[in-house]
């Protein structure tokens, strides 16, 4: 089967699986709603354009200036009852959405980070980009007043990833080569540095001291359909572009002085390779906080069924991976008491990748 088929069969077939998952999810909670009333509800929600209806506008107080404004109709009209409706589209749906969105963001960078370190051990924190994001919202929760430009949580969140990955390319980076061997001991030293400040802020944390612990651990309880929109705006376009250099990572395991004989910019792939899974990553954590293995154990477990070319597996990869945080964030809030997604994560993943090291060969791709 050529390979642009066997993308699409398995991002089909992983699609469905996250639809299925996605609907189940949310008809589970204290309140539970039937799965043909859930896909009522999400059908319900579907509109398309009805026509155009122009309407007068008023300029300067005076003058009235004609403007077309596109009118919309629902495709259906089911009969639901309007509390499962609110339910479901204020309160579960844009945390199953954003779920989505996150995992699918955390496997696509772990993905292309596993590949860029050619070693299925690696990561998206393996440069510190989560240790970061941690910083800057300990930072944010325990002296708000120091985050400049009223960036708030998410926002400091997002710069100190970003910043952090910098950094440790600047101190990987030497006369304009970038090894690799360097760039993880730098990823490794900042994280161990990181660790340091976040502990030191949490012991003047006080009464934010919960909130701290509560998003170090990794939550989605407080998401909105603006962190939503947020994350789709910037996660597709992202993966996009990682997915375009797709062929480049594949020839990058070969070895470097490999790569470059056979036509590849390898420093400048390896920068934006680097700098787009950095940037997939932060917005990630920025809206979740830190939540572990979904970029480690998914891609290595698709790797495993589908192998290592990365046309196949990014795009797989990046769907097992919205599936995983859908249902692990499902089960952290099934229960009588939530406990934050991070925890069952760690929980599923870490006894499993332990397996996985036992049985297989996992220190080659």
């Amino acid at each position: 089967m050529r390979v642009r088929q066997r993308a699409v069969t398995w991002s089909l077939g992983l699609t469905t699986v996250l639809a299925v998952a996605g609907t189940l999810s949310a008809g589970i909670g204290p309140v539970s709603i039937p799965p043909a009333t859930v896909v009522k509800i999400l059908l319900n929600a579907v509109s398309l354009p009805a026509g155009i209806e122009v309407a007068p506008l008023s300029v300067a107080g005076t003058l009235q200036v004609p403007v077309p404004t596109l009118q919309w109709q629902s495709a259906v009209a089911y009969p639901v009852d309007n509390t499962a409706e609110t339910i479901i589209m204020r309160v579960r749906l844009p945390r199953i959405v954003l779920a989505a969105t996150v995992g699918f963001a955390l496997a696509a960078a772990g993905t292309v980070m596993q590949g860029f370190f050619r070693n299925p051990m690696a990561d998206p924190s393996i440069i510190g980009v989560s240790s970061g994001a941690a910083v800057g919202a300990v930072a944010a929760i325990v002296a708000p007043a120091a985050i400049p430009f009223g960036l708030g949580l998410r926002g400091a969140a997002f710069l100190g990833a970003v910043i952090t990955a910098f950094v440790v390319y600047l101190i990987a980076t030497d006369g304009g080569r970038t090894p690799v061997a360097t760039l993880l001991l730098a990823g490794v030293a900042i994280q161990a540095f990181l660790g340091a400040v976040i502990a030191a802020l949490q012991l003047y944390s006080g009464e934010g001291l919960r909130a701290v612990v509560r998003w170090l651990m990794g939550h989605l309880g407080n998401a909105g359909w603006g962190d939503v929109t947020i994350t789709l705006l910037i996660v597709p376009v992202l993966f996009g572009i990682l997915l375009a250099y797709a062929r480049d990572l594949n020839v990058l395991l070969l070895g470097e002085e490999a790569a470059a004989g056979l036509g590849v910019e390898v420093e400048r792939t390896k920068r934006l390779l680097l700098a787009v899974s950095a940037v997939l990553t932060a917005a990630a954590v920025a809206v979740s906080g830190v939540i572990g293995f979904v970029g480690l154990i998914v891609p290595h477990m698709l790797r495993l069924v589908v192998g290592p070319d990365h046309r196949v597996l990014l795009p797989a990869a990046a769907l097992g991976g919205a599936s995983f945080l859908v249902i692990t964030d499902t089960i952290a809030r099934a229960g009588a008491t939530e406990i934050p997604v991070g925890i069952v994560t760690a929980a599923l993943g870490a006894p499993f990748f332990l397996y996985l090291l036992r049985s297989r060969e996992v220190h080659a791709l």
